[in-house]
């Protein structure tokens, strides 16, 4: 297995790992996921690969995807409270669902944790919902502590 950058020929596995995560999210929130649907266009996902501001990082093996991370670099500079820091947020990481607990996730992760170190980012941040306890678990295997807590009241 490889880790490397995502490139277009990713996308129809993509695909597939955001099918996986959506249908995760909809079954645990119903009244906030659709199901059946794409998060993004090919066209978009071409566009988010060519980003150099969000990577996607593919774990690759045989031309096949195994797992994915989506991140994206949040920087704070000249604000009026936060310091000058940048951050790597990693907005979506999957591993498909067949083959999960072969570590592929924490080479994803350990992956990430590099490249944000080597870009220079000060942190990693993530969110990660209340409705997929395995998540947060994993979260928790890799060192990640709460920052903020994210609350609401259904209405």
């Amino acid at each position: 297995m490889e880790i490397r950058r995502a490139v277009k020929d990713d996308i129809p596995g993509i695909n597939a790992l955001l099918r996986q995560v959506l249908e995760i999210h909809h079954k645990g929130r119903p009244d906030l996921f659709k199901t059946g649907c794409k998060k993004y266009t090919d066209e978009q996902l071409a566009d988010i690969i060519a980003d150099d501001e969000r990577p996607i990082f593919a774990a690759a093996e045989n031309g096949s995807i195994l797992g994915y991370a989506f991140c994206i670099f949040e920087r704070h500079k000249n604000d009026n409270v936060l310091t000058d820091i940048t951050t790597l947020y990693i907005d979506d990481l999957c591993v498909d669902e067949s083959l999960r607990g072969k570590h592929i996730g924490k080479a994803l992760f350990d992956h990430v944790k590099e490249f944000a170190r080597s870009a220079g980012c000060h942190n990693i941040t993530l969110n990660v919902w209340e409705c997929n306890p395995p998540a947060q678990r994993f979260y928790e295997k890799m060192g990640m502590l709460p920052q903020k807590t994210y609350l609401e009241t259904v209405l």
